[in-house]
């Protein structure tokens, strides 16, 4: 669905992408993941025709370069950054932003509505969204992205500062335009829901992209080994080891055992292995 060849961009002297390559396939959740100054946003601008790259291309289903205005129109994008007009109701931004994409009186109505109820806003359809919550602001700019039925959808840090219900509702939608057969990209700083929600990811640092697959894979080759606490009453004895249930059955044998605890590897694992430990900002 989305194919990014080699890309180059340089701010200055600050090198944002480094010959970064991706291959997005159609149908899926493709999480984007890094820290920050990684080139995420960059990446994201170029994908959407708001940058051009200094080198390099990227093809939208085979249907060219998003720098083409009927190319982008199958793009929605839900930007890290709310964007929405806090003096307007949610159903005036909804019927805003469609207008923006030629939709007709009557496909603006049935969409803004269909929308608002698909993210749980109907009954302040009418409200000023600068009385919204941060939840309610994310979920008004999701149903934003999708008023022209776009076939692929740019999530960017979609949950960022919102409620446990809210988020919740957001990851739901996500998976539920994948199993409408839509091509969600998903950009976020919690491991634990890439994890959860992604089919593919990719992790990139430094403007390049330093692994990418599907979290099994990613956490099975790169997150290294399990590690299996055994509580005892002299103290607690952690073993790192590749058949943590195998070293269960051993260590539960001995006596004295009074507890144990397992601890997995995880994409954060992933994450932190490829990345590094050292604060970013």
């Amino acid at each position: 669905m989305l194919r990014l060849s080699n890309l180059h961009k340089r701010f200055g002297q600050v090198v944002a992408l480094g010959g970064l390559s991706l291959h997005i396939p159609a149908g899926c959740i493709f999480g984007l993941l890094g820290p920050n100054g990684a080139g995420k946003t960059t990446t994201i601008s170029i994908a959407v025709g708001l940058l051009a790259p200094d080198s390099g291309e990227v093809d939208l289903g085979h249907g060219g370069t998003p720098e083409r205005a009927e190319v982008r129109r199958r793009i929605g994008v839900a930007p890290q950054a709310i964007a929405l007009y806090d003096d307007l109701t949610a159903r005036e931004n909804l019927d805003f932003f469609a207008r923006l994409y030629g939709l007709s009186g009557p496909q603006r109505r049935e969409r803004a509505d269909a929308l608002l109820a698909r993210v749980g806003l109907s009954d302040r359809a009418d409200h000023r969204v600068k009385g919204f919550s941060g939840g309610m602001k994310r979920r008004l700019n999701l149903a934003a992205a999708l008023l022209h039925d776009p076939p692929i959808v740019l999530l960017d840090e979609p949950t960022a500062g919102v409620d446990p219900q809210s988020r919740n509702a957001i990851l739901e939608m996500a998976r539920s335009l994948r199993d409408e057969g839509r091509t969600v990209v998903y950009t976020t700083h919690y491991m634990e829901e890439a994890q959860r929600l992604c089919d593919r990811v990719a992790i990139i640092d430094r403007g390049r992209v330093l692994a990418e697959g599907t979290v099994e894979q990613l956490v099975g080759t790169l997150g290294g080994s399990s590690v299996v606490t055994i509580q005892t009453d002299e103290g607690d004895t952690r073993i790192e080891t590749a058949d943590p249930v195998g070293e269960l059955g051993r260590r539960l044998a001995a006596p004295g055992v009074r507890g144990v605890r397992v601890e997995r590897p995880d994409l954060e694992a992933v994450f932190l292995h490829l990345t590094g430990r050292s604060l970013r900002d």
